[in-house]
């Protein structure tokens, strides 16, 4: 899925990886065929309700629905949480030795 996606999107190229229609998707969301239609075509905005209740149906993260995380799930892998957590550490030195020339 390309990063520059968005809801709208997104919503409909999960339904068809899902191998749903437009009619069973929303039967199971709870609203009409035409409102998904608009929702998947960017013609109308969703709540929050409906953002949360798509995420948990499809077990996508917020933010990957919303376009923010290429993720779905949300995890990383473990390679990607250890170069998260080294890069922070690299700041935290950083800013001790910073702070330790400032003192000597």
């Amino acid at each position: 899925m390309e990063n520059n996606m968005n809801f709208s999107s997104i919503l409909s190229e999960l339904r068809h990886r899902s191998g749903l229609s437009q009619r069973k998707a929303a039967s199971d969301l709870g609203i009409s065929q035409a409102l998904l239609s608009h929702y998947e075509n960017g013609a109308r905005e969703p709540g929050l309700s409906f953002v949360c209740k798509v995420c948990d149906y499809y077990n996508v993260t917020a933010d990957y629905l919303l376009g923010r995380s290429m993720n779905p799930t949300g995890s990383g892998s473990s390679a990607e949480v250890a170069r998260a957590f080294i890069g922070e550490l690299r700041i935290l030195a950083n800013k001790a030795e910073a702070a330790l020339e400032e003192l000597g």
